[in-house]
């Protein structure tokens, strides 16, 4: 029997060979039939391939995955390179490109270093037309963090948190400077923290905003969240405000209130309507939903999305194919099935995120942010975080996979 495994070790709480029988009995990694046999075991299950590992790659720690195709066809993986295992460590925005659909993995690259500053929330779209690969992130300034009370509103200072656009047209290869987009994407009065996504930005096919591009964002002082979207309507030279979906806080009956997002990633509808699913901050352990019929200008009230659960953690919500003659309709979304940051499990929607009629388990054990994209061929990649965030992986699966029934043992 083969088994399809390019370098990865197991994740915490499993060794190699136990990771290995467990993957292959959940159908997690290709098992080859005997030399001879025509007869197949699961032949479409994943295959995963290390892309970074901290200590390995030159940082303490790497997280935040992003992660697009090219118009080329090349993947592009994104993390925050980071000093020391904090959310703003001095941290690095860095790429990886895989020129075979993400089998292996070439030199690691950075496209972003602020010097002493933190750099947070590499999230990437690519513009259809042009080819154009942008990235927008966050700076922090030097010695300040998110949870520290000391970051000011307001769009000027040495104190706030700034937003930032790199772009690439040679397919990731190399990097425009910065451009500081602050004042047209972050709301001047009240807000102190800004993220962009993380994960991924999207553009627009349908409707009267065809075209549009989209990054999905949180803002707030610290617990007191709301999201929104970013969007552009000239491929990303320009950026204007969207306004935050109502309901993000509610009252906590004491006085004060309670914020029920916090990272979130946006998706198209069939009509061209946007969906934002949103990682829960507060309220039950579930994912938080809105949706615009104006481009992501303004939202629907907040809901929860009873099928999807969240231990509270950023997850991943991707369109797959549009509704046409020949085509199903499919959105994909990915995160942890568990209490904890575990069991990274794959939904698969078939009437626009209404409900969920397929649910697999890709990865058992240890799974954080991930990020869903698809190649060319039609073979779906998830970027995630395991080992306790130490290590980012590339699964890639045959949409047969995921819609196939479990084979029996």
């Amino acid at each position: 029997m083969k088994i399809f495994y390019r370098g990865f070790v197991g994740h915490s709480g499993l060794n190699p060979s136990a990771w290995m029988l467990a993957s292959l009995l959940a159908g997690n990694l290709q098992a080859e039939a005997p030399s001879g046999s025509t007869k197949l075991a699961r032949a479409t299950a994943p295959e995963f391939s290390d892309v970074f590992i901290a200590g390995k790659d030159g940082f303490k720690s790497i997280r935040i995955p992003s992660v697009v195709v090219s118009k080329q066809g090349t993947v592009l993986a994104f993390a925050e390179g980071r000093a020391q295992h904090a959310d703003q460590a001095n941290n690095k925005l860095i790429l990886k490109r895989s020129s075979d659909g993400g089998r292996t993995w070439g030199e690691q690259r950075m496209i972003a270093d602020d010097g002493a500053n933190t750099l947070n929330n590499p999230c990437a779209v690519v513009e259809e037309k042009s080819g154009r690969v942008i990235v927008m992130y966050q700076s922090y300034p030097a010695g300040l963090s998110e949870r520290d009370g000391k970051i000011k509103p307001g769009l000027d200072g040495p104190a706030i948190v700034r937003n930032y656009v790199v772009r690439s047209d040679d397919d990731g290869v190399s990097w425009s400077k910065p451009e500081d987009v602050t004042r047209t994407t972050k709301t001047p009065e009240r807000v102190t923290i800004v993220a962009v996504g993380p994960g991924i930005g999207i553009q627009l096919h349908h409707g009267p905003h065809a075209g549009r591009l989209i990054m999905p964002f949180n803002e707030g002082p610290f617990d007191h969240w709301n999201v929104l979207a970013v969007y552009s309507d000239d491929a990303g030279k320009n950026w204007k405000l969207g306004q935050p979906a109502p309901g993000c806080r509610v009252p906590d009956g004491n006085g004060g209130e309670i914020s029920l997002v916090n990272e979130v990633q946006m998706v198209e509808l069939a009509d061209g309507s946007v969906m934002l699913n949103s990682r829960k901050w507060g309220g039950k352990a579930l994912r938080k939903i809105a949706v615009s019929k104006d481009g992501g200008v303004t939202w629907s009230k907040i809901e929860e999305d009873a099928a999807l659960r969240d231990p509270g953690c950023m997850a991943s919500i991707f369109r797959y194919s549009f509704p046409a003659k020949d085509a199903k309709s499919r959105i994909l979304y990915s995160g942890p099935d568990n209490a904890k940051r575990e069991n990274g499990t794959v939904y698969l929607s078939y009437d626009e995120g209404k409900s969920w009629a397929v649910k697999k388990v890709l990865f058992p054990g240890s799974f954080g942010y991930s990020v869903l994209t698809a190649l060319p061929d039609g073979t779906v990649g998830c970027l995630f975080e395991t080992d306790n965030a130490d290590r980012i992986v590339f699964a890639r699966f045959a949409l047969e996979w995921l819609e196939s029934k479990p084979t029996q043992p």
